[in-house]
């Protein structure tokens, strides 16, 4: 926004929120939930949305001498604050040419009404200049439970409802994530004009967005606005007809704690110098067995304290029979003991000012009994102990050595930071870090969330130097607004991936019954992740893959991608998965091209892909990547590798490493994914160039692409190309 029409909106906001206010004052002395269009027109005058001239008529002369006034054709429709569905009231007609047309309609709407409901208090007929011409679109707002009021954009007319074509944004929205809802509805190409028809003035379709999406933000009682349809052609953007929904009752969603009130407490949480296990145990295949055993054989330097009723020592260390009993001062405790037995241990916590619970016990709301999981929601409220969980696996933390869990210990440090909502998937987790050992800095469960949630641990992770991404399985956002914010704010600097569960109707049924929360509508999920800069992972496989392949990836300089490729059917298949993962591949330029023929045989094609076909010797390998990765024109290379006796696989492996780690030495540093088609020998091939920087996947072509269009989805949201 200028700074003119800043100040310009400065001065008019008292007004403007004044005259709204009268209306909205006036409908709830009424005790309406819908405002009439008249009052529509005052809420979007005041607010600078643009609606045709108009007038409410109380009989058929004035209804002749409005119409009149402002020009035909006119609308003419029913006023009713108990006629919400005007057309099936047959209080609408369209395209009046004439003062008598508009004098009749008068009497045929008003007829229509009371035969419709014969007790509708009527106020009038509204008279409206009749908009012509342009394309029919639809700007709208939706209160949603989890993120709040959300702008929506799509085309008019029934197209909306066939095609479900709409896009959504948190708001209030700015001008820029305004004009990205243009471009993010399918039928995007409409509004550029099609067959010689005139292009819409963008600006002042996103001037109408931003509008109503400030005015639902200044007025949390509006729950619904829809203008349908706007008008939008060359030079404006008009809306036709507006319909508001109000609750007087709607109360938002109150503001998330101060990040570093988060952090403060998270840091001692994840990084904590004294633990208390809460239900520890001595005997083998107790959870309080277990959680003692990583603890211990995770290596965890820092103190331990079992808690327990009446042993006085457990696995060699001094035991008590309560947190307040413990001389020192512990930072988290892990609980193990049932349900029923948490509310009043956690009091004791309180007391005892521990800032963090990892509650591993389920049985609370996911297993029918929420008023278990309301009483220990409002202890940490009361003492303010953080809760992690409860029906959690528990968590890791590599850096610290922190095993605060049942599962297995786990030891490979890395940077990628993942939670998960599912126990299950948090076994997945850990398996497939083990299997690929892949290095974490943090692995953390996070179950019912009746405190801790996705955005706590994103500003934990935000400011954890041992975390450079961050991957996570979700359900539901129990606070998609603060999630959002926080995603927005962590992922210009680290990757932030999502796996949101629940994308289809029956996946959102299996997870509304998993842990009692309801998956919301995907297309929004999809919207506001992309307004958050957060990369969605479409199923568990990829988010372990991007995961462990963005950070091994260096940031491209740039969009052009170039594939080599000894086999012709990979360079297909991998092209199109580019197109996929909206990756471009670069045209090849005439001297570039005359560069790369020099090292491959006539029969094979250069261009992109360039083809340098099967039967090469390593050295064809070598020169076509050694060109890819010295011209500065090209920014990232995609290899298709063909097993044949010529090149091996390890001949391969090792010579792309070499190669690399030569060129990087000389300041070509840019990011190489690979494709290994062949034999077995092509697994080891794979996961020896994975071990030195290049993600590479034999028999798939879809997954190293992925991994490379994650990165380039990353860097473009973070402004790094």
């Amino acid at each position: 926004m200028s700074n003119s029409a800043d100040a310009a909106r400065k001065i008019a906001e008292p007004s403007a929120h004044q005259a709204v206010r009268r209306v909205l004052d006036t409908v709830k002395a009424e005790k309406r939930t819908s405002l009439t269009a008249p009052e529509g027109k005052l809420v979007c005058d005041a607010y600078g949305i643009p609606v045709p001239k108009e007038g409410v008529a109380k009989s058929a002369a004035e209804a002749s001498k409005l119409a009149t006034g402002m020009g035909f054709p006119v609308v003419m429709k029913i006023v009713s604050p108990d006629i919400l569905h005007k057309t099936e009231a047959g209080g609408v007609v369209v395209g009046l040419k004439t003062a008598a047309d508009a004098e009749k309609a008068y009497d045929t709407i008003l007829a229509n009404a009371k035969k419709y409901k014969a007790d509708a208090k009527i106020e009038g007929v509204q008279v409206q200049q009749m908009l012509a011409g342009g394309t029919e679109v639809i700007v709208g707002s939706i209160t949603d439970g989890s993120f709040g009021k959300l702008v929506a954009f799509g085309l008019g007319g029934v197209l909306v409802e066939v095609l479900k074509d709409i896009t959504f944004r948190l708001a209030p929205a700015t001008k820029d994530d305004a004009l990205s809802m243009l471009d993010g509805i399918q039928a995007h190409d409409m509004l550029k004009g099609v067959r010689g028809g005139d292009p819409v003035s963008r600006d002042a379709l996103a001037d109408v967005i931003v509008k109503v999406s400030q005015l639902v933000s200044d007025f949390p009682e509006i729950v619904e606005l829809d203008l349908n349809p706007v008008f939008a052609t060359k030079k404006d953007a008009i809306a036709a007809d507006v319909r508001i929904v109000v609750d007087f009752d709607y109360k938002p969603r109150p503001a998330p704690r101060p990040t570093e009130e988060i952090v403060a407490a998270m840091n001692r949480i994840m990084q904590p110098k004294a633990v208390a296990v809460i239900g520890a145990s001595a005997e083998d295949g107790k959870i309080g067995n277990s959680v003692m055993k990583n603890l211990i054989n995770g290596g965890y330097k820092g103190e331990i304290y079992p808690i327990h009723p009446k042993a006085p020592d457990i696995l060699g260390y001094k035991a008590y029979k309560s947190v307040k009993d413990v001389p020192g001062v512990i930072d988290t405790a892990v609980f193990a003991i049932p349900a029923k037995f948490v509310a009043g241990a956690l009091a004791e916590c309180g007391e005892k000012k521990i800032p963090g619970a990892v509650l591993i016990p389920s049985g609370f709301a996911e297993a029918g009994a929420p008023e278990l999981q309301a009483e220990i929601v409002e202890v940490g409220k009361k003492y303010n102990v953080r809760l992690m969980g409860p029906n959690i696996y528990g968590f890791y933390y590599t850096w610290s050595n922190l095993c605060a869990t049942f599962c297995t210990a786990y030891d490979v440090k890395g940077h990628a930071a993942l939670s998960s909502q599912s126990g299950g998937i948090g076994m997945a987790i850990i398996g497939f870090s083990r299997s690929a050992k892949m290095g974490v800095s943090a692995i953390v469960g996070l179950g019912n969330k009746s405190d801790i949630d996705e955005d706590d641990l994103l500003a934990f992770f935000e400011q954890d130097p041992n975390t450079n991404l961050i991957a996570q399985h979700c359900e539901d956002l129990k606070d998609g607004r603060a999630f959002a914010e926080a995603a927005k704010r962590v992922s210009k600097k680290k990757p932030v991936v999502v796996l949101k569960a629940g994308r289809t109707s029956a996946g959102a049924k299996a997870a509304s019954s998993h842990t009692g929360a309801l998956a919301g509508n995907d297309k929004i999920y999809e919207d506001v992740f992309r307004q958050s800069g957060v990369i969605r992972a479409r199923s568990l496989r990829q988010l372990l893959e991007f995961a462990r392949g963005v950070p091994v990836l260096p940031t491209p300089k740039g969009e052009n991608v170039l594939i080599i490729t000894g086999a012709g059917g990979s360079g297909v298949l991998l092209s199109d998965s580019c197109v996929d993962n909206g990756l471009s591949l670069m045209s090849m330029p005439p001297d570039l091209d005359a560069a790369f023929r020099k090292f491959i045989p006539p029969f094979g094609a250069a261009g992109n892909p360039v083809d340098i076909t099967g039967g090469e010797p390593p050295i064809t390998y070598i020169n076509t990547v050694k060109l890819g990765l010295s011209d500065e024109r090209i920014h990232s290379l995609i290899l298709g590798y063909w097993h044949t006796i010529v090149t091996p696989p390890m001949v391969f492996a090792r010579n792309m490493v070499e190669v690399k780690k030569e060129m990087e030495a000389k300041g070509f540093v840019k990011p190489i994914v690979a494709s290994l088609a062949g034999d077995v020998e092509v697994e080891e091939a794979a996961e020896y160039l994975y071990e030195n920087g290049i993600p590479a996947y034999a028999y798939s072509t879809e997954l190293p692409v992925e991994v490379l269009g994650a990165k380039y989805k990353w860097a473009r949201g973070a402004g790094l190309l």
